[in-house]
């Protein structure tokens, strides 16, 4: 809406237009993320109906429901690593050499990267080391399932991470350095 429409009128009729929404820059990981919540939704709605209205809880929904959760947290967190929107403290940087504060932010993107693939190696060598035979408390599946959920969302972690640092090396910056261009990457 631009400065000069009313957003009221003279007659005291409420004008206002959504801005339009564009989710083509949605990551694959975001939709997987969304659908997991849904389900997750769904799953404790079904809860709430069977125990509070039926009187006769659904013993399954509960632990579904935790492992969902625990689903949207690992995949939903790479489109926070693919925004690059992870805290940090730039305040060294504005106090830093340039190229020292270069080298650094170069430093902290192999880190993540480090980190993302640490955690998947870790991941496969625990799924290895339970295998098929740790099932879930109520549900009889493997626990590996969910510990799958976690691989791939620390596996999406890594590759989002390479993008990032790709990005941040090509253009010859990251946001570590020039904060202010945190706001014009989105």
């Amino acid at each position: 809406m631009t400065e000069h429409q009313k957003i009221i009128d003279d007659d005291g009729h409420f004008h206002a237009q959504d801005e339009v929404v564009d989710l083509s820059d949605t990551i694959a990981e975001g939709w997987i993320a969304l659908a997991l919540f849904w389900l997750l939704a769904l799953t404790v709605f079904y809860q709430f109906v069977t125990r509070y209205v039926m009187n006769d809880s659904a013993s399954w929904t509960e632990e579904v429901a935790r492992y969902m959760l625990i689903g949207v947290v690992f995949v939903g967190a790479t489109i926070g690593v693919a925004k690059n929107n992870q805290i940090q403290v730039d305040f060294f940087y504005r106090h830093m050499p340039v190229t020292v504060g270069r080298w650094l932010s170069r430093a902290v993107d192999v880190v993540r990267i480090g980190f993302f693939v640490g955690a998947c190696v870790m991941t496969v060598q625990m799924m290895r080391k339970i295998g098929d035979n740790t099932r879930m408390t109520i549900v009889d599946a493997p626990m590996n399932i969910v510990y799958g959920v976690c691989l791939f969302g620390f596996a999406a972690m890594a590759f989002r991470s390479m993008q990032v640092a790709r990005i941040h090396w090509r253009r010859g910056y990251s946001v570590l350095e020039r904060p202010e261009s945190a706001m014009s990457d989105h």
